[in-house]
Order: structure tokens, then sequence, then C-alpha cells
């Protein structure tokens, strides 16, 4: 018969034994130290602080009392250190660096999460909203270089979008609505839906309330420039050849007008603006 437990190794009172308190008071301090498994630290020696009772995470190169018991539990008692082997499947908290851990059968390692169908944070998760999270902001932070966040389809006439909705109800999306083009869709009551903008995938031309054309622009409706008094005129090279503005109060009366990169000039006759 043997004088330990099998999985905890406890030690047991025996037939005829003497001075059985001993033996039973050290199984107790066993127990004491593995229910609701803690440690202060990892430590490769034992500390010179150490109190009754506290737990050490015997750590490698191990030295004086703890040489040869990496990966033990080290508890200090009266009489110096009981030492516990641990076995597969062990948890501890390792409070000084504020993690758990989890003994494989032969070193403590992290605590992995393992994969979960739904997770919930601050929400409850559903069978289609598998992830919920319910949250002032949520922080997707870079690891070193760059951070980049993923929405994958199917298929090109399935959908990759994102939705913003008010009390649930939608009234933006911008994604792959349904083929390769990029698309900025509103809605007033979630039901009724205007495409304001569509970038074609195969030749990247912008369409405004229209799919794109040949051209690098197509818009369906007439189109706005800034206006301006002639005075609050930006710099016409600073725009650069090519730019267009609505003139105000130009000598012959409102005209549209064009930078040839050095000055405005009127459309109707190429006169510069003065």
């Amino acid at each position: 018969m043997s004088d330990r437990t099998d999985r905890l190794s406890l030690p047991l009172l025996m037939p005829s034994q003497a001075q059985k308190h001993l033996t039973h008071n050290e199984a107790l301090m066993a127990l004491d130290a593995l229910v609701q498994l803690a440690v202060t630290k990892r430590a490769s020696a034992p500390p010179a602080d150490a109190v009754q009772g506290e737990r050490i995470l015997v750590a490698a190169p191990a030295s004086g009392a703890f040489t040869g018991r990496e990966g033990r539990i080290a508890v200090r008692d009266d009489e110096g250190w009981l030492f516990l082997v641990p076995h597969a499947g062990w948890l501890l908290w390792l409070a000084a660096e504020g993690v758990p851990l989890v003994h494989d059968g032969a070193a403590w390692g992290p605590l992995k999460v393992r994969r979960t169908d739904r997770l919930g944070i601050g929400a409850e998760a559903g069978e289609t909203d598998r992830l919920a999270v319910s949250s002032p902001a949520v922080l997707f932070d870079h690891a070193g270089t760059d951070s980049r966040v993923k929405i994958n389809k199917a298929a090109s006439v399935d959908t990759a979008s994102l939705l913003f909705q008010r009390d649930y109800s939608g009234r933006a999306e911008i994604g792959l609505s349904g083929s390769e083009d990029l698309s900025l869709k509103v809605s007033a009551d979630g039901a009724a839906w205007k495409e304001a903008l569509r970038v074609a995938g195969s030749t990247g031309h912008v369409g405004l309330g229209k799919a794109a054309s040949a051209a690098r622009l197509d818009v369906a409706g007439a189109v706005r420039v800034g206006q301006y008094a002639k005075a609050a005129l930006p710099v016409a090279g600073a725009l650069g050849a090519g730019a267009l503005v609505f003139v105000s109060d130009d000598a012959g009366g409102p005209v549209l007008a064009f930078s040839d990169g050095a000055a405005w000039r009127r459309v109707t006759d190429r006169a510069t603006i003065s």
C-alpha cells in the first residue's frame, strides 16, 4: 500500500504509525497550498523575504534550496520549504505577472483560450451575430507595424460591408454589396436605399449616383464647384492646372473659371479673371 495519494501526493496515515498528527498536518498544509492555487512570483532561488505560507513557482536554473526542483510549487513553512509536484491539468494564478498558467504534464505554459462558437463582450452573442461587443469604443492596435481589419465573402454576388445603424435600422452601408465594386449607400428609413457612390473594381473609375463608365468620374446630375469672389480666389498655381471654380463677381458677370497653372481664366473666352 502506498503512503501517498495518487494525484496530489498527500501523505497517508499508516497503521501503527507514531505521531500521526505530523502526517495529517503535512497533508492539510499541502491542501491549503493547492486549493485555489496562486503563487506570488517565479523565483530560481528561495527569496530571503518569503513569509509563512507563501507559494513560489520554482524557475530554472534553480539554486540553493530550490536546486533540482524547477517547475514545482515551493511553499514556505516553519521547517523550511515544502515542494509540490504538479501534474497535467493543474492551473495556477501567477500574481506578479497577472497571468494564469496551466501544466501540460511537462512544463507550465500560458492558458490558451480554445475555439468558441460565439462570444459576447458586454452584450449577448446570437446565432447570427456570433461576436457581439457593447462598448463606447473599440480599438484595433498594431503589433509593431501595420494593423488591418479584414472582411471576407464567399462569392462575387455575396456582400462584405460595414453597416451603420440607428436603433438597429440601417442608415449607411459601405463595402462590396453583391459585386466586386466598392459602393456607398444611404437610407433614411432602413428600407429604401440610394447608392451615392460606386468605384468600379475593374478600372477604379468613380460613379456618383450611378455605375462608373469609361470616364474616370461619371456623375448622374449637375455638378457644383466652389464659389468665390475675385478677392477671395485661391492661388491658381497652388491648386494646379485644371482646377475649376465659379467666380461670382467677374466684370462680365458670374462665370466658370479654370486654372492654367498660373492664373484663373474664364471658360467662355479664356480671358484672365481680373
